[in-house]
């Protein structure tokens, strides 16, 4: 009989059916922004509805669990390795920032900035988080960069390059400076992620980093006077906030899995491909050609497929112990 963990899929599977959700989430994003006054009214409202569908999530992986199968929603809740008993003053310094600033103050910035920069520009220097997490991974997850990882990286970057429309549109505006603060804060949250999904379960990490998150946009509400807006939602703004929610948790949930099974350097690879699974809805709902980005993509995609086949036929195998760097 196989064991449990034999049983897993590949982090880098995981991270695909991520940047599946993360595609198809920044495009339902794109029109559901639109029907708030405020970026961080939307924001905070899909959180606590994600909240809340994680919960349920988790519920149903508890369940699965005790009854003795292992899909998807029960390793959900399992830990990679046993927790420890006691816990130092940074791990719980990481369940703070990956909750208050991975979850709270990089998703006021990313929409603030969203809402007054260009939506190529903005998906530009949201896709630069994996240099930034190559940056990080290397020196304090002791992530080793493979020649498919250089290969990878470089058909990325490139293809993102080309997707924008190159480089010279670029001005760092307020919005954009927004955007890739946003970014480098989600991409230390990465590694810092990394380090405590080797005692906690990707459940637990994501409900923290969601939670936490939400309590924080809800006091920033507070603090801007905007509280009462939260109480005062319509119905059309309700069905946007409930899909978005929807999409949301499956993001977080998949990508937390995806963390604890894979390094954060292939991961965070692999969910550049959501620019691909936008532009194909874009595409179809008419608001893109095929001739602006379609190199780019192709690169993006190739890129992508390169880390994933690379993780999937064990091109980068690790021990149990080398599985989550320390």
């Amino acid at each position: 009989m196989k064991s449990r963990r034999a049983q897993r899929t590949p982090g880098v599977i995981v991270a695909g059916v991520t940047a599946l959700v993360s595609g198809v989430s920044v495009f339902v994003n794109s029109y559901g922004v639109h029907s708030f006054t405020s970026p961080a009214l939307y924001t905070t409202t899909k959180n606590v509805v994600a909240v809340l569908f994680l919960t349920l999530a988790a519920s149903v992986g508890v369940w699965t669990r005790r009854r003795g199968r292992s899909p998807l929603t029960s390793n959900f809740v399992t830990p990679e390795r046993s927790g420890a008993s006691t816990h130092s003053a940074g791990y719980w310094l990481g369940l703070a920032y990956v909750g208050i600033i991975g979850g709270g103050l990089a998703f006021v910035l990313f929409f603030d900035g969203l809402a007054v920069s260009t939506p190529a520009s903005a998906a530009f220097w949201r896709d630069t988080m994996v240099l930034w997490v190559a940056a990080l991974a290397v020196p304090i997850l002791r992530e080793k960069v493979r020649w498919w990882n250089v290969v990878a990286i470089a058909l990325l970057v490139t293809g993102q390059i080309v997707v924008a429309g190159g480089v010279g549109h670029l001005a760092f505006s307020r919005g954009e400076v927004d955007v890739l603060a946003s970014t480098v804060l989600w991409a230390i949250e990465v590694v810092v992620a990394k380090r405590l999904l080797r005692e906690i379960a990707p459940a637990a990490l994501a409900l923290v980093r969601m939670g936490v998150g939400a309590l924080a946009l809800i006091a920033y509400l507070a603090v801007t006077g905007a509280f009462s807006n939260l109480l005062s939602l319509d119905a059309h703004q309700m069905l946007w906030v409930l899909l978005t929610g929807l999409l949301l948790s499956g993001y977080v949930a998949t990508w937390m899995t995806a963390l604890a099974r894979a390094r954060a350097l292939d991961v965070t690879s692999v969910l550049v491909a959501s620019a691909l699974i936008t532009w194909l809805l874009q595409l179809v709902a008419g608001t893109v050609t095929p001739v602006t980005s379609s190199i780019g993509l192709v690169l993006i995609g190739v890129g992508a497929s390169l880390v994933i086949w690379a993780g999937a036929t064990g091109t980068f195998r690790t021990t149990p112990r080398q599985a989550v760097p320390g």
